[in-house]
């Protein structure tokens, strides 16, 4: 994701109020309220949320800043929100997925976060995933790229190094229970390793290899298990594809043959819709798991990334 266009400023009511709501703990009907902030676990969106939960155990109380069906690439943070962050025992989130989130972060105390994103191991970066060679680059050139692709959770085994991190980082903070954690990322990680394996399995022999998304979400997923993305709109949703672009993802599918474009939840999906009318493709959709709503083949992570691997095995006619 290129945080340039998606960086976005605190609003200055937020930076205004975050004191007086820390002080006054007003109640809020977002996901991570004040009221209930004080000794809970605040995460900044669907997917780290639901692996701390299930390392938690109902040990401490897990909130979320991104409410379901919101897009969290947009994620506004109201005044509450700040409010919740400040108060909490913890805020976990991933630097450069959430640019309100991002800069809210400078009014929490820095002791009381972490960044998944150093455990997820963020190695590609939107220019890489439009081929560009980063080859000679040393690795410290290479990190200095801010644009990383974010998506970390659609690679099982790099969702669960982020596990790990939390489960320790838990353990950390609330020593009398960490064996709980330590045992609940255990088997989080188990069903992971069970989820990584049916993927390696169920796409390693298809027709094709190429696919093509509404946005480009799923490059660890591809990375992962050979396959090679094409977003139409880039690493962030909210980028719209020119003429040009629409023509060239258009010029690709047909020259690849591809059946099956990929539609989302949470985006719009006209431009999925342009290329696939234009090239005589089918509409399928592959969710990037962002949010879980009442649209989600699934009531969780481990039922969408199903969901998902069948929409590829059949859309990439694998066998």
């Amino acid at each position: 994701m290129t945080r340039p266009p998606l960086r976005r400023a605190l609003p200055a009511l937020v930076a205004a109020t975050a004191v007086a709501l820390t002080a006054t703990a007003c109640g809020s009907t977002s996901e991570a309220g004040t009221s209930s902030a004080e000794g809970s676990v605040v995460t900044s969106f669907y997917p780290i949320q639901f692996a701390t939960q299930q390392i938690a155990g109902g040990k401490i109380p897990v909130t979320v800043l991104t409410k379901p069906g919101a897009e969290p690439h947009d994620l506004e943070l109201a005044p509450q929100d700040v409010g919740s962050m400040t108060q909490a025992k913890l805020v976990i989130y991933a630097d450069g997925f959430q640019p309100a989130v991002d800069d809210a972060m400078g009014q929490v105390d820095a002791a009381k976060v972490l960044d998944v994103a150093d455990s997820a191991q963020l190695t590609l970066t939107a220019a890489e995933e439009d081929s560009h060679d980063h080859a000679g680059e040393s690795e410290s050139d290479h990190a200095a790229h801010s644009s990383d692709d974010p998506h970390f959770w659609l690679d099982p085994q790099r969702y669960s190094a982020v596990a790990r991190a939390i489960a320790a980082r838990l353990s950390k903070d609330d020593p009398a229970n960490a064996a709980t954690y330590s045992t609940n990322a255990d088997a989080f990680v188990g069903r992971l390793t069970v989820l990584d394996a049916e993927f390696e399995k169920g796409l390693s022999s298809c027709g094709s290899k190429v696919v093509v998304t509404s946005h480009a979400a799923f490059g660890y997923l591809s990375q992962r298990y050979g396959l090679e993305q094409h977003g139409i709109s880039g690493i962030s949703p909210e980028a719209e594809p020119s003429a040009a672009g629409l023509q060239q993802i258009s010029d690709l599918v047909r020259k690849e043959k591809v059946t099956t474009i990929y539609q989302e939840t949470l985006v719009e999906p006209k431009f999925a819709e342009t290329v696939a009318t234009s090239t005589g493709a089918t509409l399928a959709t592959l969710d990037p798991i962002e949010g879980i709503t009442s649209e989600s083949a699934g009531k969780d992570y481990f039922e969408v990334m199903r969901s998902n691997l069948a929409a590829l095995e059949k859309g990439l006619n694998c066998r």
